[in-house]
């Protein structure tokens, strides 16, 4: 249709483009490193809604359309947990198999790992379930011979060499194919559910090499694990299925409600944990969170869990590596030692987050940062070296933990469970578990090796996390804990066996009973220091009771993780994603911190008194030409539009981006545009003389419901609009003229002046 203004001088009508009837290609999306402007966003799935709604009360047609357009979330969040099931499965069962590849190789097939190739052997025994002729260490297979010094050295070497192998190719591919699949990528994830975007960040090629690359670095044995990387993986997998469905393509705060989803499917799946999982995505990632997205997120974790459990990666019909069953009860006496673990949580977790941003920091600012892989190479060949002769650091991450949790049993064979026979009590305790015995010469032996592997643990941690191969740090920091708490744990036990006498001990603890539990101890551990890490609180305590099965446990596990979080954040309020999010200078506006400073807006927007003018567009009288030239000299994300220079009232806010589109096109597609072209705002073109160029009617690409604060309001309440809104920017007016404008980047700055920091660190829009 023609419309108002469109008359041409003497060749008739032509038409006019108005983006509202005839939405351009591009306008209303966003340029990398740029904030998505949520209140737009959620307005424009409204409207689109409403359509879709009003329709389909018109014909069968577009009823079926509505039916599949509320259908498809549920669709897409099945999919999701599908694929990121099936994903989680392989690398579980890649990564225990090429870790045993390290040790030696099954003759009858390579592809099964140690424990495979040794169930389908007549020749092993219970004592020795893990030997069979079937199963050769590299030493059989080069020299002959398992014994003596000569292959000790060789399968020693052996297992730096597969080390070695493993890391580099993790580091090669990472570096040539996508230099975004390093890191575990919780940090990025929470920036980016927060509205940043990162281009590629969640791309197929970064999910195809975060998945093999995973792969091979837990398989290196390197001081990493695999479980925040899996909610990069199931945020990959999420962002790729979005675009087969038009709703979640074309909306980008709709995206981010499937994003926070599969955050929580990443955790369901890591740990076994579905509901743990929901909780982690509300509690540590997730920045919007609606009821919707919480039931989503419950369905989606489901599916993951029953895919991963169909697959059953580990083989004992369990979706976690370390399920144990702990029988005998805790007293409030041990509250104490378990608050105790919790200290220790909390210490390791603050000094681990200073020394871990210190050292990476250090590789952004020197020259260590250019050399990755030589970096990665040296500390995977350090931690080979220091690991192998240590039983209990070459075992990797997980089984480590499984071994640490393990209750004491009448047929354990491991070495933590070297006690002296006691031969004169008839009791066992109860079922198979044992009643508390004197620690033998195994036991000690262990102990010292649980104690070097504490110190090895924590230092090899804080130089492995944050290098350029992907590296959770779950695992690293349970374990830690857990070596902690096995230790206090047998402390425990060996003092109520030597003093039951005692008043501490008395009324509970007789002879001959099973009164701790050391693999109690382990948990609890694990629980504090991943909780002093990261600062998790309810959604760790419900992984814990998921992973291990023990409800009569909450209160101990509470208990340790509270203290944990008390602990650390006396010594810092961030946990180590946060602390990451801010090295890498990315725009976010922490949740959790307070704004305690008693600034207006007045004095955080811009311009500053000292700054030249705000850059405006007045609503009529600027043409094409004024406009590019504006647009050209200036870097801003976007412009407010005025009613003229002098009145400065507000009208609408326009994008850059949408601007330039829509200039563009006008000038390929519609008839007559020259510089010289009016630019218009308002509801009706003006009238134009009959010799000019017909005007350029922009109002579609405008805002016309910016969001505005005066120029006294608060900043605490200011930050409080940014964070529930999910604000990109903000204007500032007095008596409704417009004065200046806050953005997100501001805000940020601001709060880093305050903090003593340097307000330049806050890298992007």
């Amino acid at each position: 249709p023609s419309l108002p203004g469109a008359g041409m001088n003497g060749n008739g009508p032509s038409k006019l483009v108005d983006p509202l009837e005839d939405p351009l290609p591009g306008v209303g999306t966003y340029e990398d490193f740029n904030t998505i402007d949520w209140v737009r966003e959620k307005s424009k799935d409204r409207d689109r809604h409403r359509e879709i709604t009003n329709k389909s009360r018109q014909s069968t047609v577009a009823l079926l359309h509505s039916v599949s357009d509320a259908f498809s979330g549920w669709l897409l969040m099945l999919l999701v947990g599908l694929m990121s099931g099936a994903l989680a499965g392989g690398i579980d069962i890649a990564a225990h198999w090429l870790t045993d590849m390290k040790g030696g190789v099954c003759l009858i097939g390579f592809w099964f790992n140690h424990e495979h190739c040794c169930w389908k052997s007549n020749e092993a025994t219970f004592q020795d379930r893990d030997r069979c002729p079937q199963w050769q260490s590299w030493a059989e297979l080069i020299t002959g011979t398992s014994e003596g010094a000569f292959a000790y050295i060789v399968n020693y070497l052996m297992y730096i060499f597969w080390a070695l192998l493993f890391s580099f190719l993790a580091v090669t591919l990472v570096r040539a194919f996508a230099p975004y699949a390093c890191g575990s990528g919780i940090p990025e994830i929470k920036t980016i559910l927060s509205g940043f975007i990162i281009r590629g960040y969640l791309g197929k090629w970064t999910l195809i090499i975060k998945t093999i690359t995973l792969v091979l670095a837990v398989s290196s044995g390197l001081s990493l694990g695999k479980e925040g990387p899996l909610v990069h993986v199931a945020c990959c997998c999420a962002n790729i299925l979005c675009h087969l469905f038009t709703k979640y393509r074309k909306n980008e705060a709709k995206r981010r409600e499937v994003l926070s989803a599969a955050a929580a499917v990443g955790v369901s799946v890591a740990f076994g944990a579905p509901i743990g999982g929901v909780l982690f995505s509300l509690e540590e990632v997730s920045y919007y969170f609606p009821l919707k997205t919480l039931w989503r997120s419950f369905f989606a974790a489901l599916v993951a869990a029953f895919t991963l459990r169909s697959i059953n990666p580990f083989g004992n019909s369990r979706l976690v590596l370390f399920y144990v069953e702990f029988h005998a009860p805790w007293h409030l006496v041990e509250l104490a030692p378990f608050v105790l673990l919790g200290i220790f949580g909390g210490l390791w977790g603050a000094l681990f987050i200073r020394a871990n941003i210190a050292w990476c920091r250090r590789r952004k600012t020197t020259r260590l940062g250019h050399y990755p892989v030589i970096e990665v190479l040296v500390v995977a060949a350090l931690t080979a070296l220091l690991a192998y002769p240590n039983s209990y650091t070459r075992m990797s991450g997980a089984e480590l933990i499984s071994e640490l949790f393990n209750d004491c049993s009448l047929l354990d064979s491991s070495q933590l469970c070297g006690y002296k026979q006691v031969t004169n009590t008839s009791e066992t305790g109860v079922g198979n578990s044992l009643a508390d015995r004197p620690a033998g010469a195994g036991l000690y032996t262990a102990l010292w090796q649980l104690a070097l592997a504490l110190v090895f643990k924590m230092m090899i941690t804080v130089i492995t996390f944050g290098m350029k191969v992907p590296s959770g740090l779950f695992i690293p920091s349970m374990a830690v804990g857990a070596i902690a708490g096995r230790l206090l744990g047998v402390g425990m036990e060996q003092l109520a066996y030597y003093n039951h006498d005692s008043f501490i001990f008395k009324g509970w603890c007789s002879p001959g009973a099973d009164c701790i539990t050391p693999g109690l101890y382990a948990m609890v551990g694990a629980a504090a220091c991943l909780g002093g890490v990261t600062r998790m609180t309810v959604s760790l305590v419900v992984i814990m009771f998921e992973l291990t099965g023990g409800l009569e446990y909450i209160v101990p596990l509470m208990a340790a993780t509270m203290t944990s979080k008390w602990v650390a954040d006396a010594f810092g309020r961030e946990g180590i994603y946060e602390a990451h999010i801010r090295l890498n200078g990315y725009p976010f506006l922490e949740p959790k911190e307070e704004f305690e400073h008693s600034s207006l807006t007045v004095d955080v927007m811009r311009p500053k008194r000292s700054d030249p003018a705000l850059a405006v567009l007045t609503q009529e009288g600027m043409t094409v030409g004024q406009v590019e030239a504006l647009v050209e000299s200036t870097h801003y994300s976007g412009f407010p539009v005025v009613v003229s220079q002098e009145s400065q009232r507000l009208v609408g806010f326009v994008l850059r981006r949408d601007l330039l589109i829509s200039i563009d096109n006008a000038r390929k597609r519609q008839e007559g545009v020259v510089s010289a072209s009016q630019v218009v705002f308002t509801e009706h073109a003006p009238s134009v003389a009959a010799d000019a160029p017909p005007p350029l009617r922009l109002r579609g690409i405008m805002d016309l419901s910016p969001f505005t604060v005066t120029d006294h309001t608060p900043m605490d309440i200011t930050v409080d609009i940014f964070r529930k809104l999910g604000l990109r920017q903000c204007l500032v007016t007095h008596n409704g003229r417009l004065l200046g404008i806050i953005t997100k980047k501001d805000i940020l700055k601001h709060m880093a002046q305050i903090a003593n920091r340097d307000p330049d660190s806050i890298l992007f829009n």
